[in-house]
């Protein structure tokens, strides 16, 4: 079995190296790269599966970066920072980044992150399903197809991230369901839910409306239920 591959694009290259050594010791293959551009080169050219992407780089900053692969990948991406304002990691989450670290970060908090970010991301192959009905669910002209983690609409593909994906089927798994910030949290990101974290879903729950709404000409297919949480009605 091929090991995990990340890449860590940080210009700062004792954060780099940091991170290199635990993420080396936990069985990882890692990568790096200085900048934004060789970040690319580096995921055109590998089967990059998380990336540890830092936000203030030469040739191409963090935020392009997260940019440029949303248009062609999934690739769960892990955002580092010396901005701690709430605005900035905003920002970066809806941007397309999975989760958003300030500096400087404990690393075993880091490497729990990376892990959480790669169950949350290979949690769809992990997974018999029970019916051939859950493989693929259909709400409006919307397909959402979890063997081959694809969203569509009449044959358009709707990029999402791996976590608005999982959001997403989530909720159309369970139509008129209403799921808590705390539930989606807990069966999406497979981590303890904190009253902060309340924010991170919110802003994810946010993204993924926005581009759904786009895609089905304005239908708004998730609904707030104020106070309790988000539903899909069937």
């Amino acid at each position: 079995m091929m090991p995990i591959q990340i890449l860590i694009a940080d210009d700062d290259l004792e954060i780099a190296k940091l991170i290199k050594i635990y993420l080396t010791n936990e069985g990882y293959q890692v990568l790096t790269a200085s900048n934004g551009r060789e970040a690319m080169d580096v995921i055109a050219k590998e089967p990059i599966q998380l990336i540890v992407l830092d936000v203030m780089m030469p040739e191409m900053d963090g935020l392009e970066v997260v940019r440029a692969v949303r248009e062609a990948y999934s690739i769960p991406i892990l955002m580092l920072s010396a901005k701690a304002e709430d605005m900035d990691k905003i920002l970066g989450l809806t941007t397309g980044a999975d989760d958003y670290m300030v500096k400087p970060f404990n690393a075993l908090e880091l490497l729990a992150r990376v892990k959480s970010l790669l169950r949350r991301s290979h949690y769809l192959n992990a997974q018999i399903q029970p019916s051939q009905e859950q493989d693929e669910i259909q709400l409006h002209a919307l397909k959402i197809n979890k063997k081959a983690h694809a969203v569509t609409v009449e044959d358009r593909n709707v990029n999402l991230t791996s976590t608005e994906f999982d959001i997403l089927h989530l909720l159309a798994s369970h139509p008129g369901q209403v799921f808590s910030a705390e539930a989606i949290f807990e069966s999406v990101w497979k981590d303890k839910f904190l009253e902060s974290t309340t924010n991170t879903v919110m802003v994810h729950i946010s993204k993924l409306r926005d581009k759904l709404e786009s895609e089905l000409g304005g239908v708004k297919l998730i609904q707030t239920v104020w106070g309790v949480g988000y539903k899909i009605d069937p």
